[in-house]
């Protein structure tokens, strides 16, 4: 048993190691970049110089269409399949296998499809509509199918005690097996979250590069994605605010998967006190 031990924990620090040292690079290059003038400009001189705040505003914006679209229509696919389908469908099987191909699909093949449908057969053009209903279409794959999990996990026993009581199926899935399924639903969108932050290829075929301040939805928007990979790789000089750029992504990140926790935390402990 000595063996296996060594490995899992040598495999564990190793990982760890990893991601400390590219936190670490991260911080160093890009803390001292940081400031409120930072936050708050535009940029400049390619943005080599200035600040990231319209690019800010855009990242924000892209989020939450993708957050927007991909939560309801996940959560209500996910009970379609786990609540109302039967294991042995041919249809619900059908969808299950197709989830798990689109979760693997490479994101350029998003990014083209965005670009056509999105952008070209419904008329959205570059947008910031056009990216996070994109992002939305390369999240939904994984949150459905896991957020179906966190359903499945839950004791058949729940929902035979609420039959039992004379409990409707609308009663018993908001109040009973929604709650004990919300585990699963945060593993999802943090997964679902942590993919979609950080995508560059279908970002440039449908939000675009521009770096101004958005108006609407319907305006061009730069991703902090696309951002810190046109200043590294494009940008003479950029390499300073790619990494402050990179610092601000992660922190985004962070700051998105701490309040989705929070709002759950919440909403099941008022589910606890009002019971």
């Amino acid at each position: 048993m000595r063996l296996p031990t060594i490995i899992v924990w040598t495999t564990a620090a190793l990982v760890t190691g990893i991601f400390l040292w590219i936190l670490g690079d991260i911080l160093w290059h890009g803390m001292g970049n940081l400031s409120w003038e930072f936050f708050t400009t535009e940029p400049e001189n390619a943005g080599r110089e200035g600040g990231i705040a319209p690019i800010l505003i855009s990242t924000l914006l892209i989020m939450g269409v993708c957050m927007a679209v991909s939560i309801p229509v996940g959560v209500g696919t996910a009970v379609l399949l786990a609540e109302f389908t039967p294991v042995d469908n041919w249809f619900g099987g059908l969808v299950r296998r197709s989830l798990d191909v689109l979760a693997g699909v490479p994101s350029i093949v998003f990014g083209l499809f965005g670009n056509v449908f999105f952008c070209k057969v419904l008329g959205l053009g570059f947008s910031i509509l056009s990216g996070g209903l994109t992002l939305a279409c390369m999240v939904l794959p994984i949150l459905i199918r896991s957020t179906e999990e966190g359903f499945r996990a839950v004791p058949n026993e729940y929902r035979l005690g609420a039959a039992a009581l004379g409990f409707s199926r609308t009663t018993t899935l908001f109040q009973l097996l929604l709650p004990a399924a919300v585990p699963g639903l945060m593993v999802g969108l943090v997964l679902g979250i942590g993919r979609a932050i950080a995508e560059t290829a279908a970002l440039i075929f449908t939000s675009g590069y521009v770096d101004r301040m958005p108006e609407s939805l319907l305006d061009s928007g730069r991703a902090l994605s696309i951002h810190i990979f046109d200043l590294s790789m494009n940008i003479s000089g950029g390499d300073a605010n790619a990494y402050a750029s990179a610092l601000v992504l992660l922190l985004l990140l962070l700051l998105i998967n701490g309040t989705a926790a929070w709002i759950a935390e919440r909403w099941l402990h008022r589910r606890i006190i009002s019971l």
